[in-house]
């Protein structure tokens, strides 16, 4: 084998191995819980408690209810990836566009026992990517398929202390699945250099406070444990010794998922106005490599903490509207390894939203946020290939609550 040809399989082997598992880490953590939060962009959200969706974020905000209440929504995700300035081992090559359209439903109901207890269950998700390049692109090695989802399901109780101090907690089933295809064709007809579609189940679990100064300020701290997901299914991947694809699907995918815990505050100031505010903490560095069960390394990271900072507004228009607004900050996870397969950066996100009362018991939300990214240089197997990524995107939601 001459040296050119060695120095092609160790590019291409690189590439798999880093494009795979960067793809498969579930990429951008999802916030999709509710269109009431989103219109806020989640800020505040585990304490206001102005619907049922607020046990997403923290399980004992389910004390503030004084009747049964459910919610159930939708969110779309429009996103715009751009991928240009793209070279492959010096070479210019065409740009790409990988943005789609997905949506992340999402219902809860709570159930108040009596004054001091009350349970809750919930179905809605935390994480979850997409993004897809056209057949044919020159770098499918780092592109191709990426497509990950998960759903939990939630279930809660919570215990009222005394008149100031709550306590909640749950357990959550999380259900996730990825499918991964990379160097489509490249082995030959149907043959792939990596083709991974598996899927999982894990448990976790979410605890909560609040703490009520009176009934117009409360603040709330949560902390959710996220288990490692081990994903079953069809697996195969270049082996980066033998240069033959590999069939792993008797191994399981470790895929470690991000713990989380979140400080909320709300504050209303008068009758027609209240501020509110989050800051969230999301270990990502914890997702330190990609693994089978086998022992079969995929990939090491070097990934770092992210965090969101958020700060909102909610105007009390009269007994139908309710108006709110929001800014939030998060922070890459991705720090020294970049790639284009999933786009990471800094995010800013403008919010908006409107609460229609349609009588005493029921309430249509609506949310809106833009997204904005930030450019952000990819260079993958050790800057053979090198590219400029810019994730932008637009989340609609839409929500129906009701009391009982």
């Amino acid at each position: 084998m001459n040296k050119k040809q060695i120095f092609t399989r160790s590019v291409i082997t690189a590439a798999i191995a880093l494009a795979s598992s960067q793809s498969m880490a579930a990429g951008f953590q999802l916030n999709a819980q509710s269109a009431t939060g989103l219109g806020r962009a989640f800020a505040g959200d585990g304490v206001i408690a102005d619907n049922a969706s607020t046990m997403a974020k923290n399980a004992a905000s389910m004390t503030l209810f004084d009747a049964p209440a459910l919610s159930l929504g939708v969110i779309a995700i429009d996103t715009d990836v751009k991928v240009k300035d793209a070279t492959f081992a010096g070479t210019p090559f065409e740009d790409a566009s990988i943005g789609g359209t997905s949506y992340a439903p999402n219902i809860y109901y709570i159930q108040p026992i009596n004054d001091k207890f009350a349970v809750g269950a919930s179905l809605y998700s935390n994480f979850g990517t997409k993004t897809e390049f056209n057949e044919g692109y020159t770098a499918d090695l780092f592109g191709g398929i990426t497509d990950v989802k998960s759903m939990n399901l939630g279930l809660s109780a919570a215990y009222r202390v005394n008149q100031q101090l709550s306590i909640g907690g749950g357990l959550d089933v999380i259900y996730g699945s990825g499918k991964l295809e990379r160097g489509r064709d490249m082995l030959g007809p149907n043959r792939d250099a990596a083709n991974i579609d598996a899927d999982g189940v894990a448990l976790g679990f979410n605890l909560g406070t609040i703490y009520e100064l009176d009934q117009n300020n409360r603040f709330g701290l949560s902390y959710r444990y996220s288990p490692t997901l081990k994903a079953k299914g069809d697996m195969h991947k270049l082996n980066a010794k033998t240069f033959r694809v590999e069939d792993l699907s008797n191994e399981k995918l470790l895929m470690p998922l991000p713990d989380m815990a979140e400080f909320s505050g709300f504050n209303k100031l008068n009758d027609k106005f209240a501020v509110h505010y989050s800051i969230q903490w999301i270990r990502w560095s914890e997702f330190d490599k990609l693994e089978t069960s086998g022992g079969t390394l995929i990939n090491d990271y070097n990934w770092q903490d992210g965090w969101h900072y958020s700060i909102g507004g909610t105007y009390y228009l009269n007994n139908q509207w309710t108006l709110r607004a929001g800014y939030m900050h998060d922070t890459s996870a991705q720090d020294k390894k970049t790639s284009i397969s999933v786009p990471d950066s800094d995010r800013n996100w403008l919010s908006g939203g409107f609460s229609y009362h349609l009588d005493s018991k029921s309430t249509i939300d609506f949310g809106l946020t833009y997204l904005i990214g930030e450019d952000v240089k990819a260079n993958e197997a050790s800057n053979v290939l090198q590219a400029t990524t810019r994730a932008n995107a637009w989340l609609y939601g839409l929500q129906y609550s009701r009391s009982f």
